[in-house]
């Protein structure tokens, strides 16, 4: 049986912080302010992961009051996401993302992105789709005060 899930996440723009998008660190003058590295883009699939298991969210599991997790490379709560799923029995099918920024141009980091994340989650990479939008402007991303991120998740049960 399939199963699926859907996650979000967004955070504030600041300077004298690095962007990190889909464990990859991107050239830009700002970066994600956030407990963790702030990766919007995993944190968004780890919600669609845990959400497609029924499992929670991504603050039940890593909440940003734990110490533990102050400044951590959200790669590892990904890794720590797969074994949690791998040991109730699922099995990652494909994860579709869409990340939403005005700046920077995210279409040359990609590829990266994609080929990143599957080595992550442990899948081929035809089955990990980010693709990135602007919102011409408008909104709280077009004006440049932050990125946010959607994912699906499709799980099958072992």
């Amino acid at each position: 049986m399939t199963r699926f899930g859907i996650g979000y996440d967004v955070h504030r723009l600041v300077e004298n912080r690095k962007l990190i998008l889909g464990n990859v660190e991107i050239e830009h003058k700002f970066g994600l302010a956030g407990h963790s590295d702030a990766d919007v883009l995993i944190h968004a699939i780890i919600d669609a992961l845990f959400g497609a298991a029924a499992l929670g969210d991504i603050g039940q599991h890593f909440p940003d009051t734990d110490e533990k997790f102050k400044n951590i490379d959200s790669g590892k709560l990904l890794t720590e996401t797969c074994k949690i799923l791998r040991e109730k029995n699922f099995s990652i099918v494909n994860i579709d993302s869409v990340v939403v920024a005005q700046k920077p141009k995210l279409s040359p980091h990609i590829l990266k992105i994609r080929q990143r994340l599957a080595e992550i989650l442990q899948i081929d990479i035809d089955c990990v789709s980010v693709k990135a939008k602007t919102e011409e402007g408008l909104g709280f991303t077009g004006t440049e005060q932050g990125i946010s991120a959607y994912a699906v998740a499709s799980l099958e049960k072992i």
